[in-house]
């Protein structure tokens, strides 16, 4: 089964999440026939689960310097949101020598320039996709508050609160009382906080999804539900892609499986990186207060944001296989720990939550995408391991891929990305 060619030829999305959609979108605006395969429903799986926010502020990396140190007492804590499953520890272990590595002051540093580089892009990115489908109402500016319930919590931030400023990201430090004023669905609980007035939130991160696929579908984009197999490969670099319902002849291949990309990179004789970081949200329909600003417990690593769904609560990375048994009795504890931040909030009694989800990030240890063509295949392009930042991310990797795709180079550095680094940021001492 093949698809007609166009002028620009048949090219390949494997992967439904916002990256995969986005890209597909923007191969279809550079003239390709393009093809998105899913093997399950677009949107469902970490793009739908997420704490909705375009985190523009995220400049500092999963990892900061110091961890380690900290590291066996957090991971020692049955209410802690950082989870490394020790039954996946032999799997996870060399992600994990990168991760340290990468901790170096230096590194930290650089690739904390890397990601804002990239954070410098998201939102325009957004804002032009959005008014090309015209729906620019699913994503508002919003701010976002980093509260604590104590000084020595907030005392642990500033190495990020830092690097943040040093990129030009406005931080606003505030009292219990000023964060109040601001938000005032926050409770005594929070002593002191953050504002960052630059981030933004996605009305409902399916509905985003949706609306790009539905313009994408509307274009003549086709979407096969399908699990891909394998690759066949030819001189030019990747001639047809195998699924479990036929086989594809491509002349583009676009990978954007988010956690599943790994393994799909392996059958094309490279390996990368990645592992799947796992979170977990709940939803409450009617909770008393619902937050105008989202808002993340800085003890807690918990983010709790308004959606047109209701108010959802996210937490957890937990380092596991994809699909290892949820512990959602563990995310429940946090989530209720956290609760009291918002007047009202009682998850036992007053404000029940309605659903439960968990899904997997695609993470890096160096907390840096996987953006560019492939070293082996000219005609396969990597678009994943976004982390925590898969829908902040989501356009401007689709726009990227678009110009690499019609063979011109972005209008930003992108080899702090490339698929053959090392993945311990020890490859940004160079390419910056």
């Amino acid at each position: 089964m093949s698809q007609q060619a166009s002028a620009a030829g048949r090219a390949f999305v494997i992967g439904g999440g916002i990256v995969g959609v986005c890209s597909a979108y923007a191969l279809q605006l550079n003239g390709f026939a393009t093809t998105l395969i899913e093997k399950g429903v677009p949107g469902h799986a970490a793009s739908f689960g997420n704490s909705a926010s375009i985190g523009l502020a995220s400049v500092p990396p999963l990892g900061m310097p110091g961890m380690m140190r900290t590291l066996p007492r957090m991971l020692a804590d049955p209410n802690h949101a950082l989870v490394i499953r020790l039954r996946h520890l032999p799997q996870t272990l060399p992600w994990l020598m990168r991760f340290r590595r990468a901790l170096a002051p230096a590194r930290v540093d650089a690739i904390a320039a890397a990601r804002a580089a990239l954070l410098s892009h998201a939102g325009t990115a957004y804002e032009s996709l959005l008014a090309e489908i015209g729906r620019t109402e699913l994503i508002r500016t919003t701010g976002l508050i980093l509260a604590y319930e104590s000084r020595n919590s907030f005392a642990g931030a500033r190495a990020g609160l830092a690097l943040r400023r040093r990129h030009g990201i406005e931080v606003r430090e505030l009292d219990g009382p000023a964060l109040r004023d601001l938000e005032p669905a926050i409770s005594e609980r929070a002593v002191c906080g953050v504002h960052f007035p630059i981030v933004q939130t996605v009305t409902n991160p399916l509905d985003l999804t949706e609306a790009i696929l539905g313009a994408f579908r509307a274009r003549g984009g086709r979407v096969l539900c399908e699990t891909v197999r394998g690759f066949e490969t030819g001189p030019a670099g990747v001639s047809r892609i195998i699924t479990d319902a036929a086989r594809h002849e491509c002349d583009l291949v676009v990978l954007a499986a988010g956690a599943w990309s790994g393994a799909l990179a392996r059958m094309l004789g490279e390996r990368v990186s990645i592992v799947a970081e796992r979170g977990y949200h709940i939803m409450i329909p009617a909770a008393p207060r619902m937050p105008a600003i989202p808002l993340v417990s800085g003890e807690h690593n918990v983010s709790i944001s308004t959606l047109t769904t209701g108010l959802r609560m996210t937490t957890m990375a937990e380092l596991t296989a994809i699909e290892a048994p949820a512990d959602h009795a563990r995310a429940l504890r946090i989530f209720r720990a956290a609760a009291p931040l918002i007047r009202g909030l009682d998850l036992d009694t007053t404000s029940p939550w309605a659903s439960r989800w968990v899904g997997a990030r695609p993470s890096t240890p160096d907390s840096l995408p996987v953006i560019g063509r492939s070293p082996r295949h000219r005609n396969v392009i990597h678009a994943f391991g976004h982390g925590h930042l898969g829908v902040t991310f989501g356009a401007v990797t689709g726009a990227v891929v678009g110009t690499l795709a019609r063979g011109e180079t972005p209008n930003l550095d992108i080899t702090p990305y490339r698929p053959d680094r090392r993945f311990d940021g020890s490859h940004l001492g160079t390419a910056r």
